[in-house]
């Protein structure tokens, strides 16, 4: 419990800080976030990925008063579901409830749900999608909207430097990624300490793990190991666990804490791609540039992950497809397969046969008519028969994306 002077003054200390933030640069996310009181507005996605500035962002467009509580704030540790009525008394009666990281107190949905109830607009932040899916489908099913943050979009990217839509600035953004806080200030260890507070923090401590050492191992093993496939006995063996349902739950984890995201195989058996192998992707490909070693001459990989990244934050339901060849990414949107892309850094006499024959194979395969290669800063068009597969740029392909 928390003595409610405590609350108090961090309230006091939270809100006057709140209010000398420095903005930043717009989230294109601002523009799809519409508060309202009969959903509660959810912002999830990776630590430091910029949802506490969001959040600040839509506090600035009120013209009404509002409250604010940050629940990462050291001087309320050991703050309970008891507390809660403390922190209301304190706040007063108010239209707008804000709440940074409010998954870090159990139980919290009982207060939200209280708040709800009496017709408040609430926004709340999370960095890990399981426990805010977990209490949100408990108690609050069906009264709430949940939004995914990505670090800085390819677009955000070029705002923030004032850089021209152009190769360079793709090129750029891969090596670097979106990370706000990184790309400010380009310091790698800030990058080194972020991914240990999340295993350490978020993981190893959240969940009782005694040997965190084989945790931080099998992460940094995923990250070197982007755009590549893996399977859960294949991590067992190489670590010597004793079972591949710890390497389930350690890479379920990493997943929820928004470190990775696994692209399955496609198959019309959910069954096939429940147990075929998954490929792995990182959150930000600066992020994995500067935890890994293994990218110094593998652009190419990098390369997959950024474009990856720009599918991931439009579509849910993607996959990769591999027959007799392979095609990088399958977009199916409800029932139906709308694009096939392929990422490729640089197309050349070596790589081409395979990368058009493993795209048009899919584009066959589903009965589509067009495809598309990403690359780094190629045009093209090929014909194949009634079918057509165009070659972009990467800057153009961010640019489209992003605007979606």
């Amino acid at each position: 419990m928390v003595l409610k002077s405590i609350i108090e003054a961090c309230v006091a200390d939270q809100r006057k800080q709140l209010m000398q933030t420095d903005l930043g640069v717009n989230r294109y996310a601002l523009e799809k976030i519409s508060l309202r009181k009969e959903f509660i507005t959810i912002i999830t996605g990776i630590r430091r990925s910029g949802k506490s500035t969001l959040m600040h962002q839509l506090i600035h467009q009120l013209d009404s008063d509002f409250a604010y509580f940050h629940f990462e704030d050291p001087r309320i540790f050991g703050f309970t579901v008891d507390d809660f009525t403390k922190l209301e008394e304190v706040l007063g009666e108010k239209s707008y409830y804000f709440f940074d990281e409010i998954q870090n107190v159990p139980q919290w949905e009982l207060f939200i749900r209280k708040l709800h109830d009496q017709g408040k607009t609430i926004c709340i932040t999370g960095s890990n999608a399981s426990l805010l899916s977990k209490e949100l489908g408990t108690r609050l099913t069906g009264r709430n909207i949940t939004k995914e943050l990505f670090p800085f979009n390819y677009l955000e990217y070029c705002r923030f430097h004032s850089w021209e839509n152009n190769s360079e600035s793709a090129s750029k953004y891969m090596n670097n990624g979106g990370i706000p806080l990184f790309i400010k200030t380009g310091e790698k260890s800030y990058l080194h300490q972020l991914l240990r507070d999340i295993l350490y923090r978020d993981i190893i401590a959240r969940h009782g793990i005694r040997n965190g050492k084989v945790v931080e191992e099998i992460t940094l093993y995923l990250i070197s190991n982007i755009a590549k496939p893996y399977s859960l006995n294949g991590l067992k063996k190489i670590f010597e666990l004793g079972s591949a349902n710890s390497v389930s739950d350690y890479v379920s984890w990493l997943e929820d804490s928004y470190l990775f995201f696994t692209l399955p195989r496609f198959s019309w058996s959910l069954k096939s791609v429940a147990v075929n192998q998954k490929k792995i992707y990182s959150i930000d490909t600066g992020f994995a540039r500067a935890n890994s070693t293994s990218f110094s001459s593998d652009a190419g990989r990098l390369f997959e992950n950024m474009i990856y990244l720009s599918l991931r934050q439009k579509f849910n339901n993607l996959y990769y497809f591999r027959e007799k060849g392979e095609c990088d990414f399958v977009v199916k949107e409800k029932e139906k397969v709308t694009q096939v892309v392929q990422a490729c850094y640089e197309l050349n006499t070596d790589n081409l046969k395979r990368e058009l024959n493993g795209l048009k194979e899919a584009m066959d395969f589903f009965d589509l008519k067009e495809g598309t290669i990403v690359t780094m800063n190629q045009t093209d068009t090929f014909d194949q028969g009634d079918k057509q597969i165009r070659v972009v740029s990467a800057n153009e392909w961010l640019k489209l994306t992003n605007m979606l």
